[in-house]
C-alpha cells in the first residue's frame, strides 16, 4: 500500500492541496490503480506483436482536393462594416 507520505509528495508535486479525509481516500485509491498496474505487469506477452491501438485504424480523411474559394468581394459581404477591402473594428485601448 502507498504511505500517506507517498501520496502527500505526489499531492505537492501537482501543487494540489487535500485536507486529511482526501488524502485518506487517495491513499486507498492510488493503492489500487497501483496494484493493477502490477497485475498488468505479471501478464505474459512473449510471443505477442507490439501495437500501439487495440484495433486497426484505418484513414478516414476525403482526398485532398483544392476547391475554389471566396472572392474578396464575397467574404467582405458578411462583414457590419468594411472599408478598403479590410473589416473596420473598434479601437482597442
Amino acid at each position: 500500500m502507498i504511505s500517506r507520505k507517498e501520496v502527500e509528495h505526489v499531492a505537492r508535486l501537482a501543487r494540489l492541496h487535500f485536507d486529511d479525509e482526501e488524502l485518506a481516500r487517495l491513499q486507498g485509491e492510488l493503492s489500487q490503480i497501483i496494484d493493477y498496474v502490477q497485475q498488468i505487469a505479471e501478464l505474459d506477452l512473449s510471443g505477442l506483436q507490439p501495437t500501439s491501438h487495440a484495433v486497426a485504424l484505418k484513414n478516414v480523411f476525403r482526398p485532398d482536393v483544392p476547391v475554389q474559394g471566396l472572392t474578396q468581394d464575397e467574404a467582405m459581404s458578411n462583414g457590419p462594416d468594411v472599408e478598403r477591402g479590410q473589416f473596420v473594428v473598434p479601437r482597442i485601448g
